[in-house]
């Protein structure tokens, strides 16, 4: 018998959480929808919680670089916060030595500049 809980989210969405038992018998058919073209995720946790979510692997290679670039933003606006409270503006750096100390290369988006000698 499966468990299907309803689990309304901060944001305004709902959810259904499958049980855990009901999720893992059912990995085989999410893998048949997955190939199938259906990416919908499987929400599952134990009473009703959503804990963990199985989702194609597309989907989480793509997760994982939004993660990523919003890592680095926050990195971003972190200096910037530090560098906007302490630094007067004679102490400002060039967006060439910005560019160099996140390891961006101006001149292109697909290559990263060479390593320091």
């Amino acid at each position: 018998m499966s468990t299907e809980t309803p689990q309304d989210r901060p944001n305004g969405d709902r959810v259904n959480v499958i049980d855990t038992a009901t999720a893992a018998y059912n990995l085989p058919r999410m893998l048949q929808r997955f190939r199938a073209g259906r990416t919908e995720p499987l929400i599952f946790g134990d009473d009703g919680q959503p804990e963990g979510v199985v989702v194609p692997f597309d989907r989480w290679e793509q997760l994982e670089e939004l993660a990523e670039d919003a890592e680095q933003a926050a990195e971003i606006r972190e200096v910037t916060r530090r560098r906007l409270a302490t630094n007067r503006a004679e102490d400002y750096v060039s967006a060439d030595d910005l560019a160099a100390e996140f390891g961006w290369n101006l001149d292109s988006d697909n290559e990263p500049p060479p390593p320091p000698r």
